[in-house]
């Protein structure tokens, strides 16, 4: 597998070195879907300016990013393709051997059901995936990432969305590998970029706890010893981190300017989210309420999830990817691209998903009329801004409609393995499986 995923690689940095070197580079760092105003590289220079100038970077309502973001940047900016095309490769390497150690996994638990196959029905063999199937998934999953043009766009427009992904997929490949300190420590470090990755942390303690053969069972002393470990661990990266921005700029103006920034919505640039219209329209004295209404959509789903999904911490995860690119406050194709990355993982639920096709043609067409919205209501000035969120609405409910199906579809695989394929009525008659 060394020599496709090396030709992909080729293939992919040789695509965006050749975008990179082409006038459409300027046009795409400028597209409101591909940067925000956290990520846009613009305001990354901007930062950067004010920095070497001895002027706090955050002392203005320009620069959004993290002090370690501009520091690395002050250091590397004359190399800045360079970073951003090397972050997709560390992310796709990540995912791509994450992946093939998730499928070891499923292999051992497919030795296990032989085992105890007296236990299942047997028509549910067919669900079962075979080592060839599942041979390929971990370059289909390189490949979804790297191909995907939403994934090329945010690396030529070099947004810092890329630099996110990559601390993701290093911290998703640590804790497949069952390391708890470098998991708790690249956790720390995704949380300190953009705040909502901290809903990761119970996907992440339920797969370790997992591989250590802790009882996940809030009774049991085991269980609330390795919460505090790995969460000792997680919090103090996370202050170490802090303390280093502190040191850093000598102030803590990077709380307000940063997290304040993402929680506040103050910026209402039009994106791909759902926050910039409706706060655009909002009333003043309704603002915060609605402000943690609409925050609190990221964090809500992290508990009923993780007790619905607790034995599937893998698809979990990805659960609270997508969650995360579809509720966040300013949100990029290249979030979006990310969770993506994930489908060929899930392949084999295919066969009971419902509306993929349909979400699927939604989900091009929005992307394609973007940019033609846009140009109505920016330049020519015969549109509005009605019709460019219309389309952004309708882009996150296909992807809701997509995240809601892949979960209704695991949850059915789950119950025809316990169940059995082909159900049964009492009289012998075929039933009808309804989830509710």
């Amino acid at each position: 597998m060394a020599a496709p995923l090396t030709l992909l690689l080729v293939v992919a940095v040789t695509i965006r070195a050749a975008l990179f070197r082409s006038s459409l580079a300027e046009l795409i760092a400028d597209r409101v879907e591909v940067v925000s105003p956290i990520s846009a590289w613009k305001r990354v220079i901007e930062g950067l300016a004010l920095l070497d100038l001895g002027v706090s970077p955050y002392s203005g309502d320009v620069f959004h990013e993290t002090p370690l973001i501009i520091y690395l940047f002050h250091f590397v900016v004359d190399y800045a393709e360079i970073t951003f095309m090397l972050a997709d490769v560390i992310t796709a390497v990540a995912l791509y051997i994450a992946v093939k150690d998730v499928f070891l996994l499923f292999q051992s638990r497919k030795q296990k059901f032989a085992l105890e196959a007296d236990r299942y029905p047997m028509d549910c063999l067919e669900l079962m995936r075979s080592p060839t199937e599942m041979y390929y998934i971990p370059l289909k999953v390189a490949m979804f990432y790297l191909l995907n043009p939403f994934t090329i766009l945010s690396c030529v427009a070099k947004s810092t969305c890329g630099l996110n992904n990559a601390v993701f997929s290093l911290f998703f490949l640590t804790t497949i590998k069952g390391n708890m300190l470098l998991s708790a420590i690249f956790l720390c470090l995704a949380t300190y970029q953009s705040i909502y990755p901290l809903t990761l942390c119970a996907p992440a303690m339920l797969y370790l706890m997992q591989r250590q053969y802790v009882p996940v069972n809030v009774r049991r002393a085991s269980f609330w010893w390795f919460v505090a470990q790995y969460l000792f661990m997680y919090l103090g990266s996370l202050f170490v981190l802090v303390g280093l921005s502190f040191f850093l700029l000598g102030s803590w103006d990077y709380l307000p300017s940063v997290y304040g920034f993402i929680l506040s919505v103050p910026d209402l640039t039009p994106n791909i989210g759902l926050f910039w219209y409706f706060f655009a329209e909002m009333f003043e004295h309704f603002r915060l309420f609605f402000l943690c209404v609409f925050q609190i959509n990221v964090f809500f789903y992290t508990l009923p999830l993780s007790i619905k999904l607790k034995d599937h911490p893998v698809f979990l995860i990805f659960m609270q990817l997508a969650v995360i690119s579809i509720f966040k406050s300013y949100p990029t194709v290249g979030d979006i691209a990310l969770y993506m990355a994930f489908l060929p993982v899930w392949s084999h639920l295919h066969r009971f998903l419902r509306n993929i096709f349909l979400v699927s043609c939604v989900l091009l067409a929005c992307s394609a009329l973007f940019p033609v919205l846009w140009h109505l209501w920016i330049y020519a000035g015969s549109a509005n801004s009605n019709f460019y969120y219309a389309i952004t609405l309708l882009f996150n409910v296909a992807q809701i409609l997509l995240v809601s199906d892949y979960f209704y579809a695991f949850l059915r695989r789950e119950h025809h393995l316990t169940y059995g394929l082909y159900l049964k009525r009492k009289d012998g008659s075929e039933a009808t499986l309804v989830l509710k």
